[in-house]
């Protein structure tokens, strides 16, 4: 079973594959996410940039921190418009209340908390916001409920002794009691990706429990993935997706 450090760090290893399948956030959860008027906004976790091009002139000043050099590497050849920093959310390479907005994709379950919130709270100007996305298929679409069971099985070699899945995700915001943030909103957008069989293949690969599981089980993975896929009647499709986000500001004090 590979442990939470092992997978955190482990998408460096397929840092093209994740640029090219990881879908980006529509512009419409931006939108609601940014603040009026920003000057300055990290993506932090920024893994390769797929929400920091989506960032770039939005804000006089686009900053990515991402603690992998693997994907840093893929990041910065993607964004030039981009500051790119070495960082982690738990100590963030920026002075205090610099920046206007936060914006966590994929991330949040990633970080400590009780060491992430009071960084992100330092670097946040009064007024300024923490935005954190999730991207998810739509499993009200019987055929993305199938594919979505196989890669919850992929999580099954990393189950704990006690039942547990290991790597099993955090997508609810919480802070300390204390911190100065308000109580996150919530919003979602519905959009959708067309995809060919062989992009829904790339995308599987590109998460934790797939990357880290043994060679044979990721070659018997990928064949039931490719079998599932070649019984479905299309060779594209539109992928439904949700991005779900949630938003809080950064109080006085």
């Amino acid at each position: 079973m590979a442990d939470h450090e092992t997978r955190r760090l482990s998408f460096g290893s397929v840092a093209t594959d994740y640029d090219r399948y990881r879908p980006s956030p529509p512009p419409q959860a931006l939108d609601w996410l940014i603040p009026p008027g920003a000057q300055a906004i990290l993506d932090l976790a920024a893994g390769t940039g797929a929400v920091t091009r989506e960032l770039i002139g939005r804000a006089p000043r686009i900053i990515a921190v991402e603690p992998d050099e693997r994907m840093r590497a893929v990041l910065t050849a993607r964004c030039p418009g981009a500051e790119v920093l070495a960082g982690r959310g738990e100590a963030i390479p920026l002075p205090d209340a610099s920046v206007d907005a936060v914006v966590i994709s994929a991330a949040w379950h990633w970080l400590n908390p009780d060491q992430a919130v009071p960084e992100i709270t330092r670097v946040l100007r009064v007024g300024g916001v923490l935005g954190v996305m999730w991207i998810s298929r739509d499993m009200r679409v019987p055929w993305v409920e199938e594919f979505n069971q196989l890669a919850r099985e992929s999580r099954e070699a990393e189950r704990r002794s006690d039942g547990a899945l290991a790597g099993r995700r955090r997508r609810q915001v919480s802070f300390p009691p204390g911190t100065p943030m308000s109580a996150p909103d919530e919003h979602t957008v519905e959009f959708s990706l067309p995809m060919t069989k062989d992009d829904l293949v790339g995308l599987l690969g590109t998460y934790s429990g797939v990357i880290t599981l043994d060679p044979e089980r990721r070659a018997d993975f990928s064949r039931r993935v490719r079998a599932f896929l070649d019984r479905q009647p299309w060779d594209r499709v539109d992928l439904p997706l949700i991005c779900r986000c949630l938003r809080s500001t950064r109080l006085p004090g």
